[in-house]
């Protein structure tokens, strides 16, 4: 080829490219793009917070499904001289807004290691009510320090948690604290409204209400419960009474959710039938019931929790 042949080739490929570059490359398809990671700053910064009393918060993984809605953490509190694990969630929305945001204390069910918190608990509860979720693990139990006593001081370790949001944590919104809690959780979360004004309202499912009889419904609780509270009802009754929002009901001032399946075979629906009827005439209280026997939460809860948090009505 011809020096001057050659020169018009590399001329007419140079054309080519200058076009090709003026227009755009050419068109690629989409590719997906990944969530980044969400790191909370701000007054969602939980390090920010961490002193002698509050310390450790480590991020927690959460399923996809759950990831994408909040952000939960795991952490350590004193409470009573006591190290205490707890957890919290953060809802998305809050956590971007940089607004504080109102909360719910959860308390679970169970004793000693039966139970325990799991990673995704608090998640869930957050992904229900669109609120903070905050918990403990309680004294005893799943890596905390102490002894549990279902019902006694071990109490204080959730009422250490709403020292920590009034007085620590500047992301909660306490005009509208709720405490919820289910079957040892409900009554732990009744123990906590009657003695704590900053609790605005109670969420009880499959809750214990009276352990005198759940004492006697349950035999396979007895030697549990001995072991905890150190008596029989026979021998200290007043340690039972003392656990028993049957007995006080009428120092319970705030709104009330129950929910109570009429078959439960591990708390009785009589405990949740005679509570519900004194606190009718003292305070406002609804009691959604099921025909079944589920200890537990059911799906259609989810909605009702959340337009009770929401807007303080329930469609009974």
């Amino acid at each position: 080829m011809s020096i001057r042949k050659s020169a018009a080739v590399l001329l007419s490929v140079l054309f080519l490219l200058l076009s090709f570059s003026a227009c755009g490359s050419p068109e690629q398809p989409e590719q997906e793009t990944q969530p980044s990671e969400v790191t909370p700053t701000g007054i969602y910064c939980l390090e920010d917070y961490e002193d002698a009393e509050v310390f450790d918060f480590e991020k927690v993984e959460l399923s996809e499904a759950l990831a994408e809605t909040c952000l939960s953490y795991k952490f350590t509190y004193i409470s009573d001289g006591y190290r205490i694990i707890g957890y919290i969630s953060l809802p998305l929305e809050a956590v971007a807004s940089q607004k504080p945001c109102k909360a719910v204390i959860y308390n679970r069910g169970g004793n000693s290691q039966i139970g325990t918190l799991e990673k995704d608990t608090t998640a869930n509860v957050c992904s229900v009510c669109g609120r903070i979720v905050i918990a403990s693990q309680y004294r005893g139990a799943g890596g905390s320090q102490g002894t549990d006593e279902f019902g006694g001081d071990d109490v204080n370790d959730v009422i250490k948690l709403i020292d920590l949001c009034e007085d620590r944590f500047r992301f909660v919104d306490m005009d509208d604290l709720c405490v919820a809690g289910i079957s040892r959780g409900g009554m732990m979360t009744y123990l906590t409204a009657r003695g704590d004004s900053r609790v605005k309202r109670i969420v009880a499912v499959s809750a214990v209400s009276d352990l005198t009889k759940a004492y006697g419904e349950r035999e396979d609780m007895q030697d549990l419960l001995y072991n905890c509270i150190g008596f029989t009802p026979q021998e200290n009754p007043a340690e039972y009474e003392k656990r028993s929002a049957i007995c006080w009901a009428d120092e319970i001032k705030v709104p009330v959710l129950m929910i109570h399946s009429r078959g439960d075979q591990k708390v009785s629906y009589e405990q949740a039938q005679a509570l519900y009827e004194k606190l009718k005439d003292t305070t406002e209280c609804h009691l959604i019931t099921y025909d079944d026997d589920l200890h537990d939460f059911h799906f259609e809860d989810r909605a009702i929790i959340r337009e009770w948090l929401e807007t303080g009505t329930v469609a009974e």
